[in-house]
């Protein structure tokens, strides 16, 4: 019954961030719109940005669980951009509040993984530095996370698919080569 009532909490924020933003929702309305008491919501959640972060955790554990290994750097960004493109109302209105904090750690969260799940079969039998690594898997966090916040920041106008093929084409053979020089 408890995950029944946290799955009607949880589901009831997000069709009522869909709908308008963060500062306009309360803890009245997710009650009301999933027909619980305050007292259950309380039970659950301390309150709105807590289910906020509980939310963003679990989608970015789901999409780490549902891509335990990326096999190419456009697939990898191609997933950090999925969620936000799916729930992009909701993503937007969390991106433009007070909590803005909380959707940049899921961002990061998920950017980690990727470049850590590529990075791993990458590297694979090379034998570098933790040090090298360490700065290659930072770039590569980094540029992952800019471009899906650039193309938030931009009112998700471009074709950010595209935009990451043609990335992806024109640093074909770089990261390779950054593994190569790295080689002890």
């Amino acid at each position: 019954m408890a995950n029944f009532t946290k799955k009607a909490i949880k589901e009831a924020f997000i069709e009522l961030l869909t709908e308008r933003p963060i500062s306009q929702i309360t803890v009245k309305d997710i009650v009301e719109r999933c027909g619980i008491n305050r007292n259950s919501f309380y039970y659950h959640y301390q309150d709105i940005p807590t289910l906020i972060e509980s939310i963003v955790t679990e989608e970015a554990d789901h999409i780490i669980q549902t891509y335990p290994s990326i096999d190419t750097m456009e697939t990898g960004f191609n997933v950090a951009i999925e969620f936000a493109e799916h729930y992009q109302k909701a993503i937007l209105h969390i991106y433009n509040s007070a909590n803005r904090n909380l959707f940049e750690q899921y961002l990061w969260k998920v950017c980690d993984h990727i470049v850590t799940s590529y990075g791993n079969a990458l590297f694979s039998g090379v034998s570098i530095s933790d040090m090298d690594r360490d700065i290659i898997g930072k770039m590569y966090r980094c540029q992952c996370f800019g471009m899906a916040i650039y193309w938030m920041e931009n009112g998700r106008k471009d074709d950010v698919h595209k935009q990451i093929a043609r990335l992806c084409e024109l640093q074909k053979g770089m990261l390779e080569e950054m593994i190569r020089r790295a080689q002890l």
